[in-house]
């Protein structure tokens, strides 16, 4: 905004110079000027956020590279870097439905008394948890894949590299038998039996049901999963809690998720 010019000896009543009064208007508009603004970001930003979509919003907090590690031997849990710290638990080398490598995402390392520690998400109840094992016996491996299940929009997202590359509708639990959100990761990609429900094929995640304690004779894992002899309208709450996918989009998963993939399940 123009400022009309002053007379340069004209006093104000309250002393200034019509130079100093020129800046102490100048300094208001700006004032004025920079609460406008901001109240036009405040007002944009909403809109803006709802105009990219959460697809978009979720592609920039996706971490591009995760670190996992393959067991090669079973390993004791620890609640601490430390063997005095027990969680009186341990975690085989081999995964019990297909037996490929146990693999688990690995979220800090340390070395305390010259030995190397990893401290790792853990499969099964409580859901979400984390634990500490040995360095040693382990293979290091990375990977780039990443799968956000949204609950609301009852979408399965699929990242590479940070980057979004393929999103399919799915079935989600119902509301007697929700979907655990939280931070998990795929235990093993199954192969399901033609006679089995839920083919063709399963990602079995480390996620329990909050709900039931089990299920046709399981531990109540949860799992992304496809729809055979069970049916189910993508875009619905249907479920006993695991995600069911269209075969093609199943299909697709179990082509390119492999063990120790990061799954993230959001409201």
């Amino acid at each position: 905004m123009r400022l009309a010019p002053l007379p340069r000896r004209q006093a104000r009543p309250d002393g200034r110079g019509a130079h100093e009064w020129r800046r102490l208007i100048e300094r208001r508009y700006a004032r004025l000027a920079g609460l406008i603004l901001l109240s036009f970001a405040f007002a944009w930003a909403p809109a803006a956020l709802a105009a990219a979509g959460p697809r978009d919003v979720n592609r920039l907090h996706v971490r591009r590279q995760q670190a996992l590690t393959q067991l090669l031997s079973a390993h004791q849990v620890y609640r601490s870097p430390s063997i005095r710290r027990s969680l009186g638990r341990s975690l085989p080398a081999r995964t019990p439905l297909t037996g490929e490598r146990t693999t688990l995402p690995v979220l800090r390392r340390s070395i305390r008394h010259g030995r190397r520690w990893l401290q790792v998400m853990l499969p099964g109840r409580p859901n979400s948890s984390s634990g500490w094992i040995e360095e040693r016996g382990t293979h290091e491996t990375r990977t780039k894949w990443r799968i956000i299940v949204n609950l609301s929009a009852r979408e399965v997202r699929t990242y590479f590299d940070g980057h979004l590359r393929k999103s399919f509708s799915s079935v989600i639990g119902k509301p007697s038998t929700p979907t655990p959100p939280g931070n998990f990761f795929v235990e093993e990609t199954v192969i399901m039996p033609a006679t089995a429900p839920g083919g063709p094929y399963a990602l079995a995640l480390s996620a329990r049901s909050d709900v039931l304690q089990d299920f046709d004779g399981g531990p109540g894992q949860i799992a992304i999963h496809g729809r055979d002899l069970l049916g189910g309208t993508l875009g619905q709450a249907q479920s006993h809690g695991c995600v069911r996918l269209s075969t093609s989009a199943i299909t697709w998963l179990a082509g390119h998720i492999g063990p120790g993939v990061p799954v993230t399940i959001r409201r």
